[in-house]
């Protein structure tokens, strides 16, 4: 199902598809789809075509009204749909891309 999401967002034209394997790091599920559209109509008219190819699959949505950030949850696939400033604001990429290690907090 990835793949063919990544295909359909090719096809809409979605800018900077990235995908990053989350499933070892988070229950949240197994993958993060991280792309950009160009305007406002252009996020929802990717996330609108997206959720109506896969409407027996999605969970959930939400953002579909800001159309700043939309995230449409798959289960094992989580899509975020981004303004390039508010993709850069929240920089997902570095945050689940990082590569440290897990601290160890003590409290006492």
């Amino acid at each position: 199902m990835l793949k063919k999401i990544i295909k359909d967002l090719n096809d809409l034209k979605a800018i900077d598809i990235k995908f990053i394997d989350i499933k070892n790091r988070s229950a949240l599920g197994d993958f993060l789809l991280i792309v950009t559209g160009n305007s406002k109509r252009h996020i929802n008219s990717i996330a609108t075509k997206i959720i109506q190819n896969y409407k027996k699959k999605v969970i959930s949505v939400e953002g579909l009204k800001s159309t700043e950030w939309v995230i449409v949850d798959f289960g094992d696939i989580i899509l975020n749909i981004f303004k390039q400033d508010t993709r850069e604001h929240y920089s997902l990429e570095k945050i689940w891309q990082s590569d440290l290690e897990d601290e160890k907090i003590s409290f006492g």
